[in-house]
């Protein structure tokens, strides 16, 4: 097939006449059953033998012969006062509607509250423990330089001249002690100012022969030194290594430096634990004097269970309280940091405000039914009366004489309607004498019919890549005026998208905040009725083939459009700077956002038409095949690329456009204009129904020609030359080069986890 040569509107005209194949299935089939419905007669409506009859029977009706009385009917009507059901209806919806408010509001709050909550105690966690291991890292780093400062010429005298000029520079080391050499060097200033005598250090360290034997396993160990010392000191002993010698080092370091990181100062409480969950670090001073034993704690106990270093999760203590906690293990030591929050605390304030709601529904309640209880004495009587009156023209009487009793002075809706039931009753009056009063009585309908259909088409998905953040920024750039801005950077950036789309025949199915959906295939009348055809019938080879052509031609459309994206993103990115330099300095200066986005796209069967209410429906696609477009598009971002296409398209392509193993890395002529360059995705997911696959992120279409593309909607268009290494000859060759002119981070296959959103599909 040579697309260049292809006219999209024949396919909408389509080959296979649905007729026709709906002929040849009945010819296939010896037994088609008919519905039942189509051989059922209605039976006609049994007429009155005397029509004289009939006409005495309507006027024993007729309030010309019987005037009814006015009182009588309210009356009889009133079985439940219009003011009580008024009462009961409104407080009924006040009290659902606001508790229903109240509760979703409260929930979904909870839950935002919730997961905000568990991300800033992640961030602490993770924050806390980067802390305490930069140091450690530090403090091992500058002893390992005074080790390396020591000769062998070295006297003592020497030593201790420059242990002193590293403690000027590194106030928070409080000792060392080079246990091997029997060296032991203090910081004089620390000991002085908090009066510690000089010889605690050596006798520490005669107790901590333990942890001297670890270290000489190739271990390092971390104690809580402040119940000796009575300050809050640790101890790290590890090896010290240099070009010349090794030596089992003791580093007695200041906890201060640390004290802002695990303070006291928010909802969240941090500490540091050693490998025999001894605490280490902690806001309150007692348990740090204590070294308290924390190897009983649920998160504890958890961390030193588990082989994952960093995780979070809840749980309840033994008084029932929910915590959200965070733990992270530190390559020093078997250290690690916690850091947990009460749920209560967290939600103290959604609660608070769900009390005040409650208030605030029995106030309005309240207040609401005794307006409607006075209004309701407003509306009760001249309803009444047209109730009567709407009895007597459902009943048949056109012709009641009570309507002429009603004087209308009102001017609100309620005179409004008894107008209209005027009005109706001199219709009905003038209808009945064109017709009879069964046609009257019909209601008129129209049938549409929105009957979905089963079709092979190519699904689109793309979105922005950090719109949140680009949002935030246009709010705090241009405050209130920031919708405004965000609509015209939008409108701006999916005009050019559409407009790619609509060269290639897609059709847009709806724009979700940012993402764009679309597809190929959706509007063409194909039937898939063949396939209900016999193998052994030649017409169904050939439709079959038509069809396989159409939906190629699908495929290749939607990943041309997409490339051409490429093109049109990189030409706004441009123009997007200059318009932002053009208005630096000025008031609220106008400004568009450097973007990236990813595509993905699918190629399969999905269930297409008109979907919804029948007050509102919308044309769409839904389907498995919509479902793992859309997960194609998600995985752009850790699989490092813009464009990613599913194995399903890609299998419908490689054959005549794509250079593979299967066509022997040969393509015909007539297909070389429309090449796709692709990339396997070195990973291969399970998908559920399917086994596995592989994405394949789109490279390039290296004859893809930019000036005849976009010239069919613009007729002055020009490459801009800086755009045109994005496609086509200039274009890149590799996934490496698509990530290095787009900015993207080259991925770790490695740590990639594609499961993660979606369960359906499972990396291995």
């Amino acid at each position: 097939m040579n697309t260049n040569d292809f006219d999209y509107g024949s396919f909408v005209q389509s080959d296979l006449k649905k007729k026709e194949v709906e002929k040849a299935v009945l010819e296939a089939n010896e037994e088609i059953p008919v519905l039942e419905a189509l051989s059922k007669k209605k039976k006609a409506p049994k007429k009155l033998e005397n029509s004289k009859e009939r006409i005495e029977s309507l006027k024993d009706k007729s309030p010309k012969t019987k005037k009814l009385n006015k009182s009588e009917i309210q009356k009889s009507r009133v079985v439940y006062p219009i003011g009580v059901k008024l009462i009961l209806i409104i407080s009924a919806i006040v009290s659902i509607s606001m508790a229903l408010v109240i509760f979703l509001a409260s929930y979904y709050v909870s839950k935002d509250t919730r997961i905000s909550a568990e991300e800033n105690n992640l961030t602490i966690n993770s924050r806390s423990a980067s802390d305490v291991e930069s140091r450690f890292s530090a403090y091992s780093s500058a002893v390992g330089m005074l080790y390396d400062s020591f000769t062998s010429d070295d006297e003592e005298e020497e030593m201790q001249y420059k242990a002193e000029r590293f403690f000027e520079r590194n106030d928070d080391v409080v000792a060392i002690s080079l246990i091997e050499d029997g060296y032991s060097f203090c910081n004089k200033s620390y000991f002085i100012s908090r009066e510690i005598n000089f010889d605690l250090v050596d006798a520490y360290l005669a107790q901590e022969n333990e942890a001297v034997d670890s270290v000489k396993n190739g271990e390092t160990v971390v104690l809580n030194a402040t119940p000796f010392f009575g300050n809050q000191l640790l101890a790290i002993f590890t090896q010290i290594r240099s070009d010349n010698d090794n030596d089992i080092v003791m580093i007695i370091v200041s906890a201060d430096a640390l004290s802002d990181t695990f303070s006291t100062g928010s909802t969240n409480l941090s500490f540091l634990v050693n490998a025999d969950g001894t605490i280490l670090l902690h806001p309150d001073l007692e348990i740090m004097q204590n070294a308290s034993d924390f190897s009983s704690h649920p998160l504890v106990e958890k961390l030193f269970s588990e082989k994952t270093d960093n995780e979070q999760v809840t749980y309840r203590d033994s008084e029932n309280i929910e915590y959200i906690g965070a733990y992270k293990k530190l390559n020093i030591g078997g250290c690690a940091v916690v850091t947990e929050v009460q749920v209560q605390i967290v939600l103290e304030a959604v609660n608070a405000t769900t009390r005040r709601n409650i208030y605030l529904t029995i106030a309005v309640l309240s207040i609401a039914i005794m307006i409607v209880w006075f209004f309701s004495k407003s509306l009760s009587i001249p309803l009444k009366d047209l109730t009567a009156i709407t009895d007597e023209i459902n009943a048949g009487n056109f012709e009641t004489a009570l309507l002429s009793q009603i004087k209308n002075k009102r001017k609100d809706e309620i005179g409004v309607l008894i107008e209209s039931t005027k009005a109706e009753q001199d219709i009905l009056n003038t209808f009945t004498r064109l017709t009879n009063k069964g046609v009257t009585r019909a209601i008129v309908t129209k049938k549409i019919d929105f009957q979905p259909h089963l079709k092979d088409i190519t699904i689109f998905f793309s979105d922005i890549r950090g719109f949140t953040a680009i949002s935030d920024g246009f709010n705090k750039r241009f405050g209130e005026k920031s919708a405004a801005e965000i609509i015209g950077f939008l409108n701006d950036y999916m005009g050019r998208m559409v407009n790619c789309i609509t060269i290639t025949g897609g059709t847009v199915d709806k724009f979700e905040g940012d993402a764009i959906m679309a597809c190929w295939g959706v509007l063409r009348d194909d039937s898939l009725d063949f396939e209900k055809l016999p193998d052994t019938d030649p017409r169904k080879a050939k439709f079959k083939a038509v069809h396989e052509k159409h939906i190629k031609y699908d495929a290749l459309s939607a990943i041309k459009a997409t490339t051409a994206m490429r093109y049109a993103l990189m030409e706004y990115n441009k123009k997007a700077e200059l318009f932002t330099k053009k208005h630096e300095g000025e008031p609220l200066a106008k400004y568009k956002p450097h973007i990236r986005i990813g595509s993905g796209l699918n190629s399969g069967r999905a269930t297409v038409g008109f979907m919804g209410s029948y007050d509102k429906m919308e044309f769409t696609s839904i389907g498995d095949a919509v479902n793992l477009a859309s997960r194609t598009e998600s995985s752009n971002k850790p699989c490092g690329t813009d464009m990613l296409i599913t194995e399903d398209t890609y299998n419908l392509l490689k054959m005549d456009y794509i250079r593979c193993e299967e066509n022997n890395f040969t393509i015909k002529p007539e297909n070389l204009k429309n090449e796709v360059i692709v990339e396997v995705i070195p990973v291969t997911f399970e998908v559920k129904g399917k086994g596995k696959q592989h994405f394949y992120g789109v490279v390039n279409m290296p004859q893809f020609n930019i000036e005849e593309f976009f010239r069919k909607t613009n007729p002055k268009f020009k490459v801009d030359p800086d755009c045109a290494k994005a496609i086509g000859p200039k274009g890149p060759k590799t996934l490496a080069e698509v990530r290095t002119i787009l900015g993207i981070p080259t991925p770790d296959f490695g740590g990639v986890n594609l499961d993660a959103e979606e369960s359906k599909i499972k990396a291995t």
